[in-house]
């Protein structure tokens, strides 16, 4: 059974948020990561992995990562900061 991902990519604690959706999210963040990922996130230097999400259906990825996309920032914070409070790296944790 497949796997998506909804994921924010933090430059530091409190600064800009992207959000992304995925269906491997080790490469996809290694990808960040290593500066191969052109535009946004490359340019604001966003390659931290503070929150994720999983679903087994893309469908209800997408629409999450929708709906997120149009949240105030302050909601996007208050989220990260309920599962991970010190915006601490969670690639290290999940790519053993």
């Amino acid at each position: 059974m497949a796997e998506y991902y909804v994921y924010f990519l933090a430059s530091r604690p409190g600064g800009a948020i992207y959000v992304g959706v995925t269906n491997d999210i080790i490469r996809r963040v290694h990808e960040h990561k290593s500066g191969a990922v052109k535009g946004h996130t490359k340019r604001y230097n966003l390659d931290t992995l503070v929150y994720f999400e999983s679903y087994p259906d893309i469908r209800d990825a997408l629409q999450r990562e929708k709906n997120i996309k149009h949240w105030p920032r302050v909601w996007k914070t208050r989220l990260i900061a309920a599962q991970n409070p010190e915006w601490r790296d969670l690639y290290a944790e999940i790519a053993r």
